[in-house]
């Protein structure tokens, strides 16, 4: 683990070396919130969109809110130490901090945990699977980007034995709902749609900025229910998070989608650069 760099409760530790209590409340239950931000030449990609939908998790969850300045700091440490990272990822963990062998909570302060690491940019286009496991967008939790991943270790895992990048799943309803990491687009009768957040999906930074800048720039792009098996009529399947940005699909099961990117992903990957190089790395 040597290229990736840590920092703890306000202190640089080695990631060979156990820094979180034994009885952490994330470590014992999950309890907690994260972030991943986007790092292009070692700055993070839209830090402010980021702590804000961190703090609403952390409302969601009913943690107390951590002081953003202390974050940008520990980001701010990580991002410092050895070279500049010229593509990567810097998450950011708070838990729930000390807490019981149950799902009860002590009164203790969080657990802020950075690191960063570098990466390689992923491709034009990706393979996909549908899983049959659902999101449930009636869910404590739906909508919230809590430490509890275990459902999509389980899907991602079932996806990359299938020689898929990433796992798409509906919701309780049968809708689309979202992937194990990403937000999903769809394009039919040539128009952009998405799900809309009430169907249980995150509501991602990539896909609240490619939803603004794709309209600011004249394409249409809908937010509506969608049955799951649009994946397999829909003429281009798009996924979006903080490392993909926007990202083309190839194969959806079987199914084969090609040109891809097609032109409605291109045309959309050509505005997320051109406003992400205008606006600059806190949009």
């Amino acid at each position: 683990m040597s290229d990736i760099r840590v920092w703890v409760d306000g202190q640089v530790v080695d990631a060979d070396v156990p820094s979180i209590r034994a009885l952490d409340h994330g470590v014992t239950v999950g309890d907690g919130a994260f972030e991943t931000c986007k790092i292009v030449d070692g700055e993070a990609f839209a830090m402010t969109r980021h702590l804000r939908r961190l703090g609403r998790t952390l409302s969601g969850l009913g943690l107390p809110q951590v002081d953003d300045a202390r974050v940008r700091e520990g980001v701010k440490e990580v991002l410092s130490l050895g070279d500049p990272i010229a593509f990567g990822r810097v998450r950011i963990t708070v838990t729930g901090g000390a807490g019981p062998l149950s799902s009860d909570r002590h009164d203790s302060p969080p657990t802020i945990v950075i690191a960063s690491t570098p990466s390689s940019p992923h491709a034009p286009s990706a393979a996909v699977v549908t899983v049959p496991w659902v999101r449930n967008e009636r869910a404590a939790t739906a909508g919230l980007k809590t430490t509890s991943y275990a459902e999509n270790v389980i899907a991602i895992t079932h996806a990359r034995a299938r020689g898929a990048e990433e796992a798409l799943l509906a919701n309780t309803r049968g809708e689309l709902c979202e992937g194990t990491a990403s937000n999903v687009f769809v394009v039919t009768d040539g128009v952009l749609r998405t799900p809309p957040l009430d169907s249980g999906c995150l509501a991602g930074i990539t896909r609240e900025l490619a939803i603004e800048w794709c309209r600011e720039a004249g394409l249409e792009v809908v937010e509506e229910v969608l049955p799951f098996d649009v994946l397999q009529t829909a003429d281009e399947v798009i996924i979006s998070n903080s490392s993909r940005d926007v990202q083309g699909v190839h194969l959806v099961d079987d199914r084969e989608l090609s040109p891809a990117p097609g032109p409605v992903t291109a045309r959309m990957v050509e505005i997320w650069r051109t406003a992400e190089a205008d606006l600059g790395m806190d949009p």
